[in-house]
């Protein structure tokens, strides 16, 4: 039996009034009900807008904590923590980078992540105890909590403060403070949901496209992209080197052989491939260039053309 908690507290957050527009949906039929929801949900989109500038401020901190030698940490609970968890995982195969450059921290720990976990979300010593535990001075957190209050992740934001790291907020209530040690509050509002509080919709949607804008922007700001192709993949089984050599002719108009070809002598390196196309270069001194350049392929291909120059 599930125990009831002998305390409670009471949300004042948009995503907790109950929806006008929804109030009869227990009454619609199923393409009603679908309409209603699909009617909330075009709402997202631009509520996300109005928080670029907020979000461009946090995207610009990770990216000095990266190029510094830091670290990405989300943290979150419920729905927050799961999306998180998820952003952080599809980041490795995507851009080929280390497992823990971005790092998932959810209340209730991995057990949480397929049932809840009673009281966890509340704990803000827990989430304080668990970022102090591995954050480092220069690293950005980024907490994600739909009511702007979630204490596990206002504890972990104020020790990771304390820390020297930079922090950030996403919230769907804007009328909620920022709180003390906060550096970007992106307070989204989404308004009030179909079912009212259950934020894993509208307000669960724009956290997926704040971490993956977020996420991204890093990416390609840190050269793990060239134009729109993800050129940091490595061609580990027979499926990713077809894909790396459809991008390698994408990227340079030459042939399936001619890309194939190069790929082979470049050890599998698509940038190192790319570099040695675009440039002419031999591969030795187009690797030596994207080392130079931090990985940045437009980076590589200038320093070798004012050397040719």
């Amino acid at each position: 039996m599930m125990s009831v908690p002998t305390q409670a507290v009471h949300v004042d957050s948009p995503t907790e009034q109950r929806n006008p527009r929804t109030v009869d949906i227990d009454l619609m039929s199923t393409m009603g009900i679908l309409s209603a929801i699909n009617a909330e949900d075009r709402r997202v989109p631009d509520a996300v807008a109005a928080v670029l500038p907020q979000l461009a401020r946090a995207v610009d901190y990770a990216v000095e904590a990266l190029r510094g030698g830091g670290r990405v940490h989300y943290v979150g609970a419920g729905t927050s923590g799961r999306l998180a968890t998820l952003d952080a995982a599809e980041l490795v195969p995507t851009f080929n980078v280390p497992p823990d450059l971005f790092v998932a921290h959810h209340a209730g720990g991995e057990k949480a992540l397929r049932q809840a976990v009673e009281n966890a979300e509340d704990d803000d010593e827990a989430g304080a105890a668990e970022l102090a535990a591995v954050v480092q001075p220069g690293d950005f957190v980024l907490g994600l909590a739909a009511s702007g209050r979630t204490p596990f992740v206002l504890g972990a934001l104020e020790a990771s403060s304390r820390l020297g790291a930079h922090t950030g907020l996403v919230s769907a209530n804007p009328r909620a403070a920022k709180p003390a040690g906060v550096d970007v509050l992106i307070a989204v509002a989404t308004g009030p949901e179909v079912i009212a509080g259950s934020t894993r919709m509208k307000a669960g949607t724009a956290q997926k496209l704040i971490l993956t804008a977020f996420s991204t922007a890093a990416m390609i700001k840190l050269g793990k992209t060239y134009s729109n192709l993800m050129v940091s993949m490595r061609a580990t089984n027979a499926k990713l080197r077809g894909r790396t050599i459809r991008i390698l002719q994408e990227a340079t108009g030459l042939t399936m052989a001619d890309c194939s070809d190069a790929l082979t002598e470049a050890g599998g390196d698509l940038k190192t491939a790319l570099v040695h196309l675009l440039s002419g270069s031999d591969v030795e001194h187009s690797a030596a260039a994207l080392a130079a350049s931090g990985g940045h392929v437009r980076k590589a291909l200038d320093s070798l053309h004012l050397r040719a120059g």
